[in-house]
Parts: C-alpha cells; sequence; structure tokens
C-alpha cells in the first residue's frame, strides 16, 4: 500500500492581494505544497491555525517574462547549457520574474541544438523553476529589419526546420519569425504542434501580416521596434498589430525602445482579446555590474540605461520586470491593477498557461511575488518555494 504525501499548508497574511482582477482587503492566501488552495477573507481563519504575517505590501502573481536573452553576466547565446539558463532564471527572480523563456537570437544551428537541450534539461532536472520554455528569436526574420541581430546567420524556413522545432520536447516553445520569411503553411504546421508563433524583425505588409495571423500566429514581438512602421496608407506591422485584436503584443518599457507617448496610443488603439504585455528583452547586463559583453563576435555596451552595438543599435535592454511595472504606471499613466496584469495575467495568456500562472487562483501554481509601497520586490515564492537559490 502506497501512502498518500503529506500535504504542506501555508497560510500568508498581512498584504493587500492583488489576484489579477483587483485588489483585496484583509484577505489570506492558502497554499498547499506547490498551489494556491483559496483566497479566503482573513477573519474566517481559524486563529489556531499557524499563519504568517507579510507585514503589509501588496502581494501578487509572478511575473511573467516571454523575453529575456540574458541576466547575471550570463547571455544565452555564449552559455546555452544549464547553467546558463538557471542563472538567468535566479537573476531576474530577484526581480520578480517567477516564470520566464531564456531567449536565444540568432545564431548558428548548433548553438540552437544546444539551447533548446539545455532549456530541456534544465526543466526536466527542476534545476531552475522559474524557467518555464524557451524562446527563439529567429533566425527566420527579414534581414532589413534585422537590428541586432547577425545578418550573415539569417534565412528562410525551410520544411526540415519546421520537424526541427516540432521535435524539441519542449512544452513551451516559443519563436519569433518575420511573416514576409516564412509561408503561412509553415506557420499553420507550427502552430497546430503546439509551437507560439510571434512574428517581428520584419517589413511586411499589412496583407502579409493578416496572412501569418490567419495561419495561427499569435503575437507581436516588441512592439514597434524593428518592423514596418503605420502610415496612413500602409499599415505595416504596427498597423496589423493593433488592427487585429486577437494580437498580443510584448512591449519593451524602458523609454528607449519606444517612446511613452506612442506607447500610451498603442493602449488606447489596442482591442482585445490580445492585449499589449511586458517584456524585458534584458541582456546580461541586469543584475551585474559588467557593462560590455559579446553577442555573436560584436561588443555590446551598457550606457546611459541604453545597451547598443558600437554602431549605436540597440541591442535588448537593460531592464527587469520590477522597472517595467514601475515605468507602465509612472510613465503610461497605467492603474496598478493593469500594469501588474501586464507583468502576469496577459503574458500568461499569450503562452497558452493562463489556466494555472498569473493569477491567485484555487488550483494555480503559487509562483507569488510581494511588493513594498514603492512597488519594488521583498520577495518571491516559485511553487510554493521561497527559499531563492
Amino acid at each position: 500500500m502506497v501512502e498518500a504525501a503529506a500535504v504542506k499548508t501555508r497560510i500568508l497574511r498581512g498584504a493587500r492581494l492583488f489576484d489579477g482582477e483587483g485588489f483585496l482587503d484583509d484577505h489570506a492566501l492558502v497554499l498547499e505544497n506547490e498551489q494556491i488552495s483559496a483566497v479566503v477573507p482573513a477573519h474566517s481563519i481559524d486563529p489556531t491555525r499557524a499563519t504568517e504575517d507579510l507585514g503589509g505590501g501588496v502581494l501578487a502573481p509572478g511575473f511573467i517574462d516571454a523575453q529575456v536573452n540574458g541576466g547575471g553576466g550570463v547571455l544565452l547565446n555564449e552559455q546555452p547549457d544549464l547553467e546558463g539558463a538557471a542563472t538567468i532564471a535566479r537573476t531576474h527572480r530577484s526581480y520578480g520574474t517567477t516564470g520566464l523563456l531564456p531567449t536565444l537570437i540568432t545564431d548558428a544551428p548548433d548553438i540552437t541544438a544546444r539551447a533548446i537541450a539545455a532549456v530541456r534539461e534544465v526543466i526536466a532536472a527542476k534545476a531552475a523553476p522559474g524557467v518555464i520554455g524557451l524562446h527563439l528569436e529567429g533566425p527566420f526574420l527579414a534581414p532589413g529589419r534585422k537590428g541586432a541581430h547577425s545578418e550573415g546567420l539569417i534565412r528562410k524556413m525551410a520544411d526540415d526546420d519546421v520537424e526541427q522545432l516540432l521535435s524539441t520536447g519542449l512544452e513551451t516553445l516559443l519563436i519569433t519569425v518575420a511573416p514576409d520569411q516564412v509561408e503561412p503553411k509553415l506557420i499553420r504546421r507550427l502552430v497546430d504542434g503546439g509551437v507560439t508563433v510571434s512574428l517581428g524583425h520584419s517589413n511586411a505588409d499589412y496583407e502579409t501580416l493578416c496572412a501569418a495571423v490567419d495561419a495561427g500566429a499569435r503575437g507581436v514581438t516588441h512592439l514597434f521596434n524593428a518592423m514596418s512602421p503605420l502610415s496612413h496608407r500602409a499599415p505595416g506591422m504596427v498597423g496589423g498589430a493593433l488592427d487585429r485584436g486577437e494580437l498580443w503584443c510584448g512591449i519593451i518599457a524602458d523609454g528607449h525602445h519606444v517612446h511613452p507617448a506612442v506607447l500610451r496610443a498603442a493602449l488606447r488603439a489596442k482591442a482585445g482579446p490580445g492585449r499589449l504585455f511586458l517584456v524585458t528583452d534584458a541582456m546580461p547586463t541586469v543584475g551585474c555590474a559588467q557593462d560590455q559583453f559579446v553577442l555573436n563576435g560584436r561588443r555590446v555596451l551598457r550606457k546611459d540605461g541604453q545597451v547598443t552595438l558600437e554602431d549605436g543599435t540597440l541591442a535588448g535592454s537593460d531592464l527587469d520586470m520590477a522597472q517595467a511595472v514601475r515605468f507602465a504606471m509612472d510613465e503610461l499613466a497605467l492603474p496598478p491593477s493593469e500594469a501588474l496584469r501586464m507583468a502576469s495575467l496577459y503574458p500568461a495568456q499569450f503562452l497558452g498557461l493562463g489556466d494555472h500562472l498569473g493569477a491567485l487562483r484555487s488550483g494555480y501554481r503559487a509562483d507569488l511575488v510581494l511588493l513594498d509601497d514603492d512597488w519594488r520586490v521583498r520577495r518571491t515564492w516559485i511553487a510554493g518555494d521561497d527559499t531563492a537559490a
């Protein structure tokens, strides 16, 4: 006879709760093992039960970042192994990110294969529970909108590429492609195989974007950056992203990639069910003192809050998710509830994980962040564990 595993129960109280929809005062969160068991009024708790007083602040769903190139001195392209992915996750956890996709920028096929194997290994070994999948940003992009990607490594997608992407063994795989470089039939095969397809680094016109969306593309990668702009006779990628309500759009809210006025206009323009959500596009400089690193053999520099190639081209960001949340409140004039949703609920829904991540609900994984009155991170929990490695 097999004995049932013991249930570990924790009750967290003493903070204002944000459950993904609104704020709850005088409530407590009940955790059982890795999951949220209940959200209950604090007065309903048996006074004889042990509880943990969080001492104020806001307890919210942990942040989810779909685009994280690096952190803690590590760039996934340069260290595509278990320790590299785990270091990135540990670094961003200190900024409230409890779920992320390590992101590989366009690189050689062998580096891509190593990154896939590394993320698969880190998930299987539970070496960094914050790693929830992988984002491949390229190499199937448009050379004319390459940004900091190496043009010599960019190429069109072939049938063999689709087969390889469908055989990664990853439950959550996000890939950014240019719709003017990848045929709709290939996008459909990827989507039917469980891959989330996002559109970016593209000169596509409105009609080409719409064909990709009709084929199943679900999102747009770093809206406004490295894509055909909106004009009055040619909506381009930007116009299509805002017009097609089902598309989810990642935004880099750091004041360098997109002017706040433009982001405010996009927020007003975007109709649901797809929404704008926060990503960092973070580079190795986040969480460490180094001011330069190497990407595909090129030197990248951090200066005045920006990360650029030596020619001035933006190459990711020096942004963490807690900063992005504060920027959304301070510069985009968003209420805290919407800023928090853009960092947790919306990315979870975009990735198809909204049934167990991104909110404080019974049955959801206990991924939490405790924020102080200035919206800075005090503590995190991943699957109910608040022991940061």
